[in-house]
């Protein structure tokens, strides 16, 4: 049983997803934690763009990537445990215009905000995702359980050593992964 309360969609055409699939609850949940992350605190804002957004959560999703920045970062730092324990990837990234992103961020960010879940606010054309009260409940119960309390984990370690602008961690990405800048739009990473 999910944990992401279900809402029933309106009667028309089912929407076009970029896999065909609608956005997974493991996707969802794991996105949810990861901006719970960033709005743990009354002072903290949420997380500041899209891009900021599609740039830690490839660095939740590709753990030796984390730990290569993370080494080079903060070499004292534990990175903790891999949140992956299978090492398989749910759904690959793919390089785009800022690095890497996720077609199903639309979807999965729209799913979360229709629960009500995570409340976007726009301000000089930048959106920023914060925890709904409802959303800090779901993201606290699923990150207590075993299996999603290394995603939290390593999300609290995105929030403390990488809360940076999304251009920033853009240009962290490209210096440390040429092999990214390199590829071309549309490939799989």
């Amino acid at each position: 049983m999910s944990l992401l309360p279900d809402i029933a969609p309106p009667p028309t055409a089912p929407p076009e997803y970029p896999n065909g699939l609608p956005p997974s609850a493991d996707a969802q949940a794991r996105l949810l934690i990861l901006i719970h992350a960033f709005s743990e605190t009354a002072a903290s804002k949420g997380i500041e763009g899209r891009m900021k957004l599609a740039k830690l959560d490839f660095l939740l999703r590709y753990p030796d990537h984390f730990n290569r920045l993370m080494a080079e970062r903060r070499p004292d730092a534990d990175p903790g445990d891999d949140p992956w324990l299978t090492g398989a990837i749910e759904q690959s990234m793919i390089r785009y215009r800022y690095g890497p992103w996720d077609p199903a961020y639309y979807a999965l960010l729209g799913a979360l905000t229709g629960k009500g879940l995570i409340e976007p606010k726009h301000e000089n054309a930048v959106a920023t995702y914060r925890t709904t009260p409802a959303g800090r409940t779901v993201a606290q119960t699923l990150a207590e359980s075993e299996s999603w309390r290394p995603v939290r984990d390593r999300a609290r370690l995105l929030r403390r050593h990488f809360n940076l602008s999304g251009t920033t961690l853009k240009d962290m990405i490209y210096r440390a992964f040429p092999d990214i800048v390199e590829a071309d739009w549309g490939t799989q990473l």
